[in-house]
């Protein structure tokens, strides 16, 4: 049978990524809006060059995903308003993802493009494998039923529904699931990815449980930033590759629980720390909740 296999994330966030999480996380505190010079610094914090920042922001904006703006006589930079509910989707699905019971129904989604227009079969695909589904059969496609709103929401952006149908079912076929389940999704690419995330962000929540007390609390909210910029870039496309399978569904030891374990952990240790330190420097009041980010 086919199977949908996990799209490429490079364990080193790239400057784009970077600055889409800080954007995602920060900025929407500040009308979507950030100073080129604010930016500058809270990427310099991160090791990004003044040089790489603009040449990031550049494509960004050719992308569609920044907007140039003016503040005051300062050059800035906004959030695309058409991203606002991207954004907000992906508040829910990267920081509270909900993983399905083994009771749940099933979404398939079913396509059917005419071959004038075969382009619209790749477009449909990435946009299904992006979202976690996995792939039945060359035009049939299988998630969780609780992504249901998340499919349609993103087939409809697309302008694909025309060419979709969803259905709920219940699995009825005989046989072990599971063994499905391996070959409707690239399971393995996944665990590499997870195990990737907890070998480089371990070490982190290891040295903050172990942090010197008496260090400042201005270098501490840095590096708070500093470490937590980048756990979330890595993090963030992972519940989206990820569809929220039931844990009887998993391979034995599966590390994408403990991945969502040491990721909430670290979320609740250095996000309120990272916020305060990102507000600091674009000058705005700190605020107790801290927003998420999409996968942009």
């Amino acid at each position: 049978m086919a199977k949908a296999a996990a799209p490429d994330v490079a364990p080193t966030p790239r400057h784009q990524h970077l600055i889409v999480t800080v954007y995602g996380l920060y900025a929407r505190h500040q009308d979507g809006t950030f100073a080129i010079a604010d930016l500058v610094q809270l990427l310099g914090d991160l090791g990004v060059e003044s040089a790489g920042v603009r040449s990031s922001v550049s494509r960004l904006k050719k992308r569609g995903v920044l907007v140039s703006v003016k503040r005051g006589s300062s050059a800035a930079y906004k959030l695309s308003p058409e991203l606002e509910d991207v954004f907000s989707a992906g508040d829910e699905r990267i920081f509270t993802p909900r993983r399905a019971d083994k009771d749940d129904a099933w979404l398939l989604a079913s396509f059917s493009v005419p071959e004038t227009q075969r382009h619209l079969r790749h477009k449909l695909r990435s946009i299904l494998t992006r979202i976690g589904c996995g792939q039945v059969s060359p035009g049939l496609w299988i998630a969780p039923g609780n992504l249901a709103p998340d499919v349609e929401h993103q087939l409809r952006r697309a302008g694909l529904m025309d060419y979709v149908e969803l259905f709920r079912a219940t699995h009825l076929t005989g046989g072990h699931l599971e063994e499905k389940v391996g070959q409707w999704w690239d399971l393995p690419s996944l665990e590499a990815l997870y195990s990737d995330f907890i070998a480089r962000h371990q070490p982190v929540l290891r040295r903050w449980e172990d942090h010197d007390e008496e260090a400042g609390q201005a270098e501490l909210l840095k590096q708070a930033f500093v470490d937590y910029v980048p756990m979330v870039t890595q993090w963030r496309r992972l519940p989206y590759m990820d569809p929220g399978l039931p844990e009887e569904y998993l391979p034995e030891n599966w590390h994408g629980l403990a991945a969502q374990e040491l990721f909430t952990k670290l979320h609740q240790l250095l996000g309120p720390k990272a916020h305060e330190y990102a507000l600091s420097i674009v000058g705005s009041p700190a605020k107790s909740d801290v927003p998420a980010v999409t996968t942009v």
